[in-house]
C-alpha cells in the first residue's frame, strides 16, 4: 500500500523540525526553512503566519510521538513497576548515544526562550511535560501510591536534570544513574503502600 502524500504544511514542519531540533529554533532562518521544505519563503507564510507559529507547529509534532514512546518502553519492559520506569531511562540514554542527539527539544526551545514565557511555544513545552507527569500519577496511582502525584514530579525532575547534565557533559550515563534514583524511589514508595 502506497503511503499517503505529505501536505506541504507536513513537509515544512517535518524540513523545520530537523533543523530546529539540530541547530536550535534561533540559528534557523525562515528562508532556511523554505530551502529544506523546497517551498518559496511566501507558500511558507501561507501556511504559517510567524516563526512563532512555526516553532510551535514544530514541538506540537514532538509531543505524541515522545509520549508515546515513553509509553511504549514501560508496556514492553518486564519486571516490576521500578524496572519499567527506569526502562524510559536506560532507552533515553541509548539515545544520548547517538552523534546527532541534542538533548530534549522542549527543554532546549524553553530555553532559548527564556525571556519570552507567554510565547506559544514554551506553553506547549509545558503541556507535554505535564502530559508526562500526569501519565506517571495515574500509573502510580493505579499501583496503589500514596502521593502518586509527588512521585510523578519527581520523576519529572530527574528526567529533565538528566538530559541538562547529559547535555552538558554529553555522558549518557548520567541518564542511567538517574533512571536508577528514579528506580529506587519508586521502590521505596511500593514498599510504603
Amino acid at each position: 500500500m502506497a503511503k499517503p502524500e505529505r501536505t506541504t504544511r507536513e513537509c515544512i514542519i517535518d524540513a523545520a523540525s530537523k533543523l530546529f531540533y539540530a541547530e536550535g529554533i534561533r540559528a534557523v532562518s525562515v528562508d532556511a526553512v523554505a530551502e529544506a521544505a523546497e517551498v518559496t519563503k511566501r507558500t511558507l507564510y501561507y501556511h504559517f503566519e510567524s516563526k512563532d507559529e512555526l516553532i510551535a507547529a514544530y514541538l506540537e509534532g514532538r509531543d505524541q510521538p515522545n509520549l508515546s514512546l515513553f509509553r511504549q518502553w514501560f508496556d514492553a519492559t518486564d519486571g516490576d513497576l521500578a524496572a519499567k520506569v527506569e526502562t524510559i531511562f536506560v532507552n533515553l540514554a541509548r539515545a544520548a548515544r547517538h552523534p546527532k542527539w541534542k538533548g530534549c527539544g522542549f527543554l532546549r526551545t524553553s530555553a532559548e526562550l527564556a525571556n519570552m514565557p507567554g510565547h506559544p511555544a514554551i506553553r506547549i513545552g509545558a503541556a507535554h511535560k505535564k502530559k508526562f507527569e500526569a501519565w506517571l500519577t495515574q500509573v502510580f496511582s493505579e499501583a496503589g501510591i500514596d502521593d502518586a502525584g509527588e512521585l510523578a514530579r519527581q520523576m519529572l525532575l530527574l528526567l529533565d536534570g538528566s538530559f541538562a547534565v547529559v547535555l552538558l557533559h554529553r555522558d549518557a550515563s548520567y541518564m542511567e544513574s538517574a533512571g536508577k534514583a528514579a528506580a529506587t524511589l519508586v521502590r521505596v514508595a511500593v514498599a510504603a503502600r
